[in-house]
């Protein structure tokens, strides 16, 4: 019975809104589309600064007729349509931001953009796909501003500032957006959000229901030793030997107390900072590091031993140490409901044999705090050209997706809107 109900709620979609009348608004949306993302994609914008982006996406959404919220943590827009009849409210949600991260190709539309980012000359450029998410939610606003008869229910088109985390010392993202009413007025019943990827062929869409991206916390470490002559070390207590030690005694903790059969875990020190010259057994030192989980009882297990060993270790080697948590993301959980229930729409927008299940990452993603409020579906789509076999990274100078990728994340995300508000 459940399959038969889907089948129809795809068909009666079909069948309202006219297939072939739907594919020529498809058709004609997509070099509007690509248009957007290559203005974007050439001027950048840091997190917390998407003043111009934010400019364009208002004026779009204002021009669609809808209702349009702008200044949402800070630079943040929402657009909100509502339906002839009085139904659920859904919404879909794009990252906005760019990266301090200089481009190196030959497009005609590369970004040329420089600022100084926490001291540093650096290029700006959309080195993981933002721009072409804002991009698709524009388009999606666009169709669905269009068929705004035929809608039952309400939909919040979300663009959001800050994925990419704000600066030091400032809020933004995913977070103050909640802080500031987001999911309210009305209240979102579910949310959907996609994220291109270039290692993805274009066409296909992957997803995992369950922890999908790891949550992420961000620790430092401060050790305490005692100042000596390094000609002379047992007058002194060396914070540098004893870091060594934490590091390794972290390890185990992944390695033989994680029960990494159920998820994968892990704990990495990125920077170690301590003394001033060759010959000096330094006073001090400090570490940074991150630690990915994918299971909230694996987390709570990871915090409490790295607590338990930091601290023992150090006075175990006559010093003393502290560690301190600060989290970055939550777990990215897909409700296991929400994507049996809106697989069927994934795969008439990709295909039925484009549309695949895959493993979790341990990279983060601050649509999860949304996750935690509200049950939300989020999925990768395809920007990688077919039969390439050189992929370009996120986060890197080369990041490069194929723009054919573009107009099935407007599908996706219109089939979605539909068949969730009937």
């Amino acid at each position: 019975m459940k399959y038969t109900f889907l089948f129809l709620t795809c068909f009666i979609v079909s069948f309202v809104f006219g297939q072939t009348a739907l594919e020529q608004q498809f058709k004609d949306i997509e070099p509007k589309v690509i248009e957007w993302r290559r203005h974007f994609h050439q001027n950048p914008e840091l997190s917390n600064r998407e003043f111009k982006t934010a400019e364009v996406i208002a004026d779009h959404l204002k021009r669609l007729g809808l209702e349009v919220k702008t200044g949402v943590a800070h630079t943040g827009v929402v657009g909100i349509l509502k339906g002839i009849r009085p139904g659920k409210v859904i919404a879909l949600r794009a990252d906005i931001d760019a990266l301090p991260v200089t481009e190196r190709n030959d497009l005609q539309f590369r970004s040329d953009v420089r600022t100084t980012f926490l001291g540093t000359e650096t290029g700006v450029m959309h080195a993981c796909g933002h721009d072409a998410h804002t991009a698709i939610l524009m388009g999606a606003a666009e169709i669905l501003s269009q068929l705004k008869d035929k809608i039952k229910g309400t939909v919040k088109f979300i663009f959001q500032p800050a994925e990419e985390t704000p600066p030091p010392g400032e809020d933004g993202g995913a977070k103050m957006m909640i802080k500031e009413g987001v999911l309210e007025n009305p209240m979102v019943d579910a949310i959907f959000g996609l994220h291109i990827r270039s290692g993805v062929n274009v066409g296909e869409i992957h997803y995992k229901p369950g922890g999908a991206m790891a949550a992420v916390e961000r620790f430092v470490i401060n050790v305490k030793g005692k100042q000596t002559h390094g000609s002379e070390p047992w007058n002194g207590v060396d914070p540098i030997l004893i870091s060594a030690k934490i590091i390794d005694g972290l390890q185990t903790i992944i390695s033989r107390e994680s029960e990494l059969i159920n998820e994968a875990a892990v704990i990495s020190v990125g920077k170690i900072t301590s003394g001033v010259r060759f010959n000096i057994i330094p006073e001090s030192a400090e570490m940074i590091g991150t630690i990915r989980t994918l299971d909230p009882d694996m987390k709570t297990l990871i915090i409490k031993r790295m607590t338990e060993i930091t601290e023992t270790i150090a006075k175990a080697y006559g010093g003393s140490a502290t560690i301190s948590f600060s989290n970055e993301t939550a777990i990215t959980y897909n409700n296991h409901e929400l994507v049996e229930q809106m697989l069927p729409s994934l795969k008439k927008a990709a295909g039925e044999n484009n549309v695949r299940q895959i493993k979790a990452e341990t990279i983060g993603e601050d649509f999860s705090y949304f996750q935690e409020l509200v049950p939300g579906f989020y999925f990768y789509l395809g920007g990688m050209t077919k039969g390439n076999t050189q992929v370009f990274p996120h986060h890197t100078p080369d990041f490069y997706i194929d723009e054919k990728g573009l107009l099935l994340g407007v599908k996706a995300f219109t089939q979605i809107t539909f068949d969730y508000l009937q």
